[in-house]
C-alpha cells in the first residue's frame, strides 16, 4: 500500500539556526515523494531557497521533477549534474535547479546564486550546497532525503517559522 506517514517532529537536522522547525515524513513510493514535492511548490511564492541533501539516488531529482510541475512548469526536469543548473519555468515563477557534486569551489556560482536569490520571481534549489554556504540565506528550506529501502524515504525537512507556509498541513 502506498502512502505518506508523518513520522514525528526531527531533532534540529542542521545547525543554522536552533528554532527551526524539524518534521519527518515517510514516503512509501518514488511517486509519492514526487507528489508530495509537487504540493510543496505549489505553496512557493518566489524567493524561497531550498537545500537538498542526500546520498546518489536517493530521490533529489524526482523531488525537483515534483517542485517543478508544481510551480506549473511543464519543461522536462533532470538531473544537472554534468550541466551545474537547470532552469524549468512557468508563468507565475522560475525555478533554478543547481547541483554542485563536482564543484570543490563555487568560485562564480556564488556571483549567480546571490543574483538569483535577489529576484523574487525565483525559487533556487541547490543540490550538494556545502560549496555556496556561504552565500545561502539561513532562511531556507532544507530537505533530506534518506533510503530506507528500494522505493522508501525519509523526507525530514527543516525550516525557519517564517516558511512554515511551505511545509505545515502539507501531509
Amino acid at each position: 500500500m502506498l502512502h505518506w506517514r508523518f513520522i514525528k517532529p526531527s531533532a534540529n537536522i542542521d545547525q543554522r539556526m536552533s528554532d527551526d522547525i524539524s518534521k519527518t515524513i515517510e514516503s512509501s513510493d518514488p511517486s509519492l515523494t514526487e507528489k508530495l514535492a509537487e504540493k510543496l511548490g505549489r505553496r512557493l511564492r518566489g524567493g524561497e531557497v531550498v537545500e537538498l541533501v542526500g546520498d546518489l539516488g536517493s530521490g533529489k531529482t524526482t523531488f525537483v521533477r515534483g517542485m517543478a510541475r508544481g510551480v506549473g512548469s511543464k519543461d522536462h526536469v533532470a538531473s544537472p549534474t554534468f550541466t551545474i543548473s537547470r532552469v524549468y519555468k512557468s508563468d507565475k515563477l522560475t525555478l533554478h535547479h543547481m547541483d554542485f557534486y563536482r564543484l570543490d569551489k563555487a568560485g562564480i556560482m556564488n556571483l549567480q546564486i546571490e543574483e538569483l536569490i535577489a529576484d523574487k520571481a525565483n525559487v533556487v534549489v541547490i543540490e550538494w550546497a556545502e560549496v555556496t554556504h556561504e552565500v545561502l540565506p539561513s532562511r531556507r528550506l532544507l530537505i533530506r532525503l534518506k533510503s530506507k529501502d528500494e522505493k522508501t524515504r525519509n523526507i525530514e525537512l527543516s525550516y525557519p517559522k517564517e516558511l512554515s507556509y511551505l511545509v505545515e498541513g502539507l501531509v
